[in-house]
């Protein structure tokens, strides 16, 4: 059974965010929210727990994960970025973006597009998750909560906690998140691709 906690979308509990990162450390998958929907995440080097994500949402081999990071310094180690593209997303960070660049030596090639050895890689605004990022001084890998079959994320963290009890570690109840989930934008060619027309706004990266 996995454990719910209640924690304030704007001043989040120090108390239970630190348990929740003991959580992650022990190798636990959990779902929080972000600033467009929930998410799945585990620790980058967190092999099992990459396998269950994979398994909740029934991912395809070639599925590219991304790194949730607490800000832009930490993108220079996990992708291959040029002045010109931190620029381009500077703007938009943090915000419901997910940008797709070459990935580092740093990224485990089991997380990564098996062909292009691509990641995604994202700066959520919410205080719940960068609370998470802060304490864990690491990246978390994820996914948007997006159930097999389903055409959008789920957003009520109570229906959660019903549907996936016992396939996660822990629930945080951050309140009702959106129903889009982020704009996908693949940066790591010389054009730059739409991936996915989400919650933001891609009219200056195209």
């Amino acid at each position: 059974m996995s454990q719910f906690f209640s924690v304030h979308p704007e001043t989040p509990q120090t108390r239970l965010i630190h348990q929740a990162v003991e959580i992650l450390n022990r190798g636990g998958v959990i779902v929080y929210p972000t600033d467009s929907a929930y998410a799945l995440g585990c620790l980058l080097d967190n092999k099992s727990g990459a396998e269950r994500i994979k398994e909740i949402r029934q991912l395809p081999e070639a599925h590219n994960f991304t790194l949730i990071c607490k800000d832009l310094s930490e993108l220079s180690r996990y992708a291959r970025v040029d002045n010109a593209a931190y620029r381009q997303i500077k703007h938009a960070t943090p915000g419901p973006y997910t940008f797709v660049f070459e990935a580092s030596r740093e990224v485990p090639r089991r997380i990564m597009n098996p062909k292009r050895k691509t990641i995604g890689l994202r700066v959520p605004d919410n205080a719940i998750a960068q609370a998470l990022l802060n304490e864990l001084e690491a990246p978390l890998m994820s996914v948007t909560l997006i159930m097999p079959g389903d055409d959008y994320p789920l957003s009520d963290p109570y229906d959660i906690r019903t549907t996936l009890e016992r396939q996660v570690d822990l629930v945080i109840d951050g309140g009702y998140c959106g129903l889009e989930p982020t704009t996908v934008i693949d940066m790591s060619r010389d054009d730059v691709v739409l991936l996915r027309q989400g919650l933001g706004s891609s009219d200056d990266f195209l």
